[in-house]
């Protein structure tokens, strides 16, 4: 993983000092609050219901073992022993008091990690696919490139107040893991007819109110040109993006109202005068491009490893093998693994994660997946280099510690934010709503029954539970102070992404596993053998799945 030099880490140092001078100076009322908050979002801080909440950003979702001990530290010095993992692949603390976060940050910073730009209207945290560098589908790793986005875009001058906050997505791979066609700007690498290795740029992509898929906004970019682009866009983006109205503010609207066809022309007019006039080369060459490669490109793999022979290991231990069908995949080193934690065990909110697990999952990355471990945009963890030798002692201590549901891509396998239980601009809760749906759907023959199924739950149109595309989407929503919920179907972030259908009125909160109860009851009885939920719903339409929620009402 990327380690940071000399430059790298006075800049965060110096930003702690600065934070905590601006807090001390909030504290004793010697700045106001509109001019305080201004600030702390820079740091990542929110002021949420009961408690400040502080956003730490985990670059492109990779973490060490070491970082993650100094994230059970903090939760427990810090915060009530707990954290929480994000679909931004960050990590969340709901707890701490304003006068310790430059503390905390000043901790952070000894393991070259923070919180600027977390939040505010900037370039946010950006994320990749989990199985990046590991997969036998990859073009090539992102992460680089990833890296490399994240050296420019962190305090660059130009784009620190941003009409609204951006967001960038990087896949490497054929299978769109990163869910690169709602973000801001997706990137994807692709190979044009002289197999040459560029990317494919999408634009114009998002959720919350206004949901809308990106746009090809060019087929080839030759990787010298990354960053130049990327400023042409943002520069664009700045200077036509609405200010005046916070709903219309994102990139999306702007693309939408004026078209693809002039966005590009003006990002390809303003791309060219970078490129003619700018005092900065901002050329990616392929010395640069080799530096930042040779971070991710030091794994030691054990040639031997692909001997051992997993499946005699896993005959007579069903708990097992349900577990290593279920939680883990394929790796492109013969007789490795990547193993999913699953942070949505049965009465545990999707995406918490306690002090003493944080330790279990560090020690484990030590032991076995090389020091390092990987937050997926799905709320759970991911050790990428596991020999099969080592995935029995793997599931043993992960079960211990109530970390090994083996539910990934299942029902309860289901994306969540904090909603009303945390959060202020929350219409409804959320959390509760999952324990809900746990509660009801207890049967494990019939979660692996129904087969691959992303249900997202989101307490309000922010949908930072990415509710518009799930299979199933759950939307809270507040009708004259009760809690209500509406339902998507048949929406998808991966190649295929689709924004999902609103299938008629919302049900009220306590029926939502009710609900959704029925509609899976539509989707047993019509499917065909092997097809998935968002397949049988693509085939049959809504009308049969509305029909069966709404009779007799």
């Amino acid at each position: 993983m990327y380690i940071y030099d000399q430059y790298d880490q006075n800049v965060i140092d110096q930003r702690v000092t600065q934070f905590r001078d601006q807090t001390q100076r909030y504290l004793a009322g010697d700045i106001g609050e509109e001019e305080y908050k201004i600030l702390r979002l820079q740091n990542g801080v929110y002021v949420q219901i009961h408690a400040p909440m502080l956003r730490i950003a985990v670059p492109y979702g990779l973490l060490s073992a070491k970082q993650l001990r100094m994230l059970a530290h903090i939760a427990r010095t810090y915060d009530k022993g707990y954290g929480h993992f994000t679909t931004r692949q960050n990590l969340q603390f709901n707890w701490p008091t304003l006068e310790s976060v430059p503390d905390i940050l000043a901790e952070l910073a000894t393991v070259q990690m923070h919180a600027i730009q977390t939040s505010g209207n900037c370039m946010r945290n950006i994320t990749a696919d989990h199985l990046a560098g590991v997969t036998a589908d990859e073009i090539e790793d992102p992460r680089p490139y990833c890296e490399i986005i994240r050296q420019w875009s962190s305090l660059h001058p130009e784009f620190a107040y941003l009409p609204r906050k951006f967001k960038f997505a990087v896949s490497g791979a054929k299978h769109d893991r990163a869910a690169t066609q709602i973000h801001d700007v997706g990137i994807q690498l692709v190979r044009n007819e002289k197999d040459e290795v560029g990317f494919k740029v999408l634009v114009g992509g998002g959720l919350g109110r206004t949901p809308i898929l990106a746009q090809e906004l060019k087929e080839f970019l030759p990787k010298k040109h990354l960053l130049s682009y990327l400023e042409a866009i943002l520069r664009v983006y700045n200077m036509e993006g609405r200010r005046d109205n916070m709903y219309k503010a994102r990139i999306k609207i702007l693309v939408q109202s004026l078209g693809i066809e002039k966005f590009r022309e003006m990002v390809n007019a303003e791309w060219h005068s970078i490129l003619e006039t700018a005092p900065v080369d901002l050329t990616l060459d392929e010395a640069e491009i080799e530096r930042v490669k040779a971070f991710f490109n030091n794994k030691q793999y054990d040639a031997n490893a692909s001997h051992f022979n997993l499946q005699s290991e896993i005959k007579g231990n069903p708990s097992f093998a349900r577990w290593v069908r279920h939680n883990t995949v394929m790796h492109k080193q013969a007789g490795y693994r990547a193993v999913f934690i699953s942070l949505k065990a049965p009465n545990i909110a999707p995406g918490d994660i306690t002090a003493e697990q944080m330790e279990c999952v560090a020690e484990l990355a030590e032991r076995y997946s090389q020091s390092e471990l990987r937050s997926t945009h799905d709320q759970n963890l991911l050790l990428a280099d596991v020999e099969e030798a080592n995935l029995l002692n793997v599931w043993q201590a992960l079960d211990a510690q109530n970390l090994a549901t083996a539910n990934i891509g299942s029902l309860t396998d289901m994306i969540c934010c904090p909603g009303l239980d945390f959060c202020s601009l929350a219409n409804a809760q959320s959390i509760s709503v999952a324990k809900q749906i746990n509660e009801r759907f207890q049967k494990i023959d019939y979660i692996y029954d129904l087969g691959e199924l992303r249900l997202k739950l989101s307490g309000c149109m922010n949908a930072c539970g990415h509710h518009h595309v799930g299979h199933i989407g759950l939307l809270g929503v507040d009708k004259k102070g009760e809690q209500w919920y509406q339902i998507t179907l048949g929406g998808s972030a991966e190649n295929d992404a689709s924004i999902g259908q609103v299938i008629g009125r919302s049900v009220p909160i306590e029926q939502v596993a009710d609900a959704l109860e029925k509609i899976l009851a539509v989707y047993v009885a019509q499917r065909y053998e092997g097809e998935i939920f968002l397949e049988t719903y693509r085939r049959i339409g809504k009308q049969a799945f509305k029909d069966k929620l709404y009779a007799n009402n």
